[in-house]
């Protein structure tokens, strides 16, 4: 890129002078419309130095900012362009320049539920048309995203209830709930875990919620109530000690042990920002980690997930946790098929697969 902005409206001056077929241009004719350039877009009026744009057409002729112009001098004093097609607004994008364009252009597409990024979803749509293109079609960033889930059409009223302070009723039902119910709640805060979404709010009574979006039933503005803050909800810290969403205890640290195939693993990607390496000195590839977090159950979901790589040591409050749930699920698995809807005698793969 040019080191400054009045460098790139000379470069642009330039280009367009020396694409124009019916003028004849010399250095003099440049400097000129490069100062008239500068005097219309900046407001300069102290004009442009000969020696200014021949060292501008030197730096276009050059690789150093990509533009590898090819520009000629013809009958000793005007300038053109070789190639009557060429521009430097026509410049190919590198490999570099494609993947990072691509992964920008999906992170963009993330937000598309948002009425706020309406306005970009064209640009961001010819962007990826002409980035599949240039890329010869294939993939190369596909971030994890679900389309199907119920509850995105909240997003963007949920959005504008928060940034317009409005107090609003909420129609939920939770898993538990054999029919929904309506809360009036101020609404604070939206948050993504695991490509779900969640609503943060607080009751009139100053109890705070944490909603599904793909729970709820209907939300609606709640004219004339006025809306209150939380004091006792900071969004910087509230998921400090936590994974996920939901706070239960305080937080405590936890030690686990890892095997061979789950370390290497944990340790490039910390299951929380408090994940410390307690010894990774073990003979079998094994280590120990340690996290300072609530046990909530996200945490004993993720571990849960890890399978046989993961035994938690200490303390034991959660250890005795983490047993009553694996018994639970040992116990599942000794149960009859028949439990489960199944006759004893049929192969669920072939069921699956059927």
């Amino acid at each position: 890129m040019p080191a400054n902005k009045n460098a790139l409206i000379r470069y642009k001056t330039i280009d367009n002078c020396l694409r124009n077929p019916y003028r004849r241009w010399t250095v003099e004719d440049l400097v000129e419309a490069c100062a008239d350039a500068l005097c219309q877009f900046e407001g300069i009026r102290r004009g442009v130095s000969l020696r200014t744009i021949q060292g501008d057409l030197q730096m276009m002729r050059s690789d150093k900012l990509g533009y590898n112009a090819p520009i000629e001098v013809y009958e000793h004093k005007y300038y053109r362009y070789s190639d009557p097609n060429y521009s430097i607004m026509n410049l190919p994008l590198s490999q570099g320049d494609i993947e990072t364009m691509t992964e920008a252009v999906n992170l963009l597409r993330q937000f598309e539920d948002f009425d706020h990024f309406s306005e970009m979803a064209d640009v961001v749509s010819r962007l990826q048309d002409n980035l599949t293109v240039a890329q010869g079609g294939r993939k190369i960033v596909d971030f994890e995203r679900n389309s199907d889930l119920k509850g995105l059409r909240f997003l963007n009223p949920l959005y504008n209830h928060i940034a317009r302070r409005q107090t609003i009723k909420v129609k939920y039902k939770s898993f538990t709930s054999r029919q929904p119910h309506n809360y009036i709640v101020y609404p604070h805060l939206l948050k993504e875990y695991r490509n779900r979404w969640f609503l943060f709010c607080t009751s009139k009574r100053g109890k705070l919620y944490n909603f599904a979006l793909d729970r709820i039933e209907s939300i609606a503005e709640m004219p004339g109530a006025p809306y209150k803050d939380n004091p006792d909800f900071d969004p910087e810290a509230y998921f400090d000690d936590i994974i996920g969403v939901t706070r239960w205890g305080n937080p405590v640290k936890i030690t686990f042990w890892a095997s061979k195939e789950q370390a290497g693993y944990i340790a490039t990607k910390p299951i929380h920002p408090s994940q410390r390496i307690v010894t990774d000195k073990a003979e079998d590839g094994s280590m120990i980690f340690s996290v300072i977090v609530q046990p909530n159950w996200e945490f004993f979901s993720l571990m849960l997930g890890f399978g046989p790589g993961v035994r938690i040591l200490a303390p034991g409050v959660v250890v005795r946790e983490m047993k009553r749930k694996l018994k639970k699920a040992i116990e599942q698995y000794s149960a009859p098929l028949a439990d489960f809807g199944f006759n004893d005698a049929e192969d669920p793969g072939d069921l699956l697969h059927g």
